[in-house]
């Protein structure tokens, strides 16, 4: 087996072990989660992610750093879901710590949600050429994470007037007026870390990934602006 067959292998078996390891959590999470409906809606992206980069991973591989951010989204989710945004232990010892009114794990998701959607528009957008330039590249990344936080408040708005008091664990409002605007603003700094401050990294990931598929190639620096 050659360098290059035994790298691929290498990073299939972490990626199918981090795989076995959200379905573990999952199975967990749901066995007797603190409110079934909650639970459902709230991994509902990770049951669709899953099977979604298990078949893409050889055809359409991501880099590194974005499996790894999308496998710590996936757990920041499953947690979630199993005690509700609201009551996860982890928020209540942030409380605590930051001397806040509410626990502020929902935060950490939304967070996530701009860091993680952001990172992935970036990687489309680069890899497949389909922008000239890293300065647009960003912008657009952060563009498609804010419509992506859009969607899903619609989607809490959508299961409020459905469900009525029903959807109140799902939301997660924890009596704050302003929690939506809020959780836009966490998923607009999560995209702002990944286009900012993960950006180098992700370049030199994007030309190793390159590397390994087809050979030497010039440094994405120079064709991304």
């Amino acid at each position: 087996m050659n360098a290059k067959n035994h790298r691929v292998r290498s990073r299939e078996t972490v990626l199918l072990a981090a795989a076995g390891v959200c379905c573990v959590l999952l199975v967990v999470s749901g066995i007797e989660p603190y409110d079934r409906a909650t639970w459902l809606m709230e991994v509902a992206p990770v049951l669709i992610a899953l099977p979604t980069l298990f078949l893409t991973h050889r055809r359409h591989p991501l880099t590194d750093l974005l499996y790894g951010l999308i496998f710590v989204h996936a757990v920041i989710l499953i947690v979630g879901g199993a005690y509700t945004y609201a009551r996860v232990p982890f928020g209540f010892w942030l409380q605590d710590v930051l001397a806040t009114g509410r626990n502020p794990y929902d935060k950490i998701g939304h967070f996530a949600q701009g860091l993680v959607p952001a990172l992935l528009a970036r990687e489309i957008l680069l890899q497949g050429g389909r922008v000239s330039g890293r300065r647009l590249a960003g912008f657009l990344s952060v563009c498609v994470a804010m419509a992506v936080s859009a969607w899903y408040e619609l989607v809490e708005w959508g299961a409020a007037l459905l469900m009525g008091q029903g959807a109140d664990e799902f939301l997660g409002t924890q009596g704050d007026p302003w929690d939506t605007q809020s959780d836009m603003f966490m998923a607009f700094l999560g995209a702002l870390v990944s286009v900012l401050l993960l950006a180098r990294w992700h370049d030199r990931q994007l030309v190793r990934k390159r590397v390994t598929a087809e050979g030497p190639a010039p440094d994405i620096s120079m064709s991304c602006g």
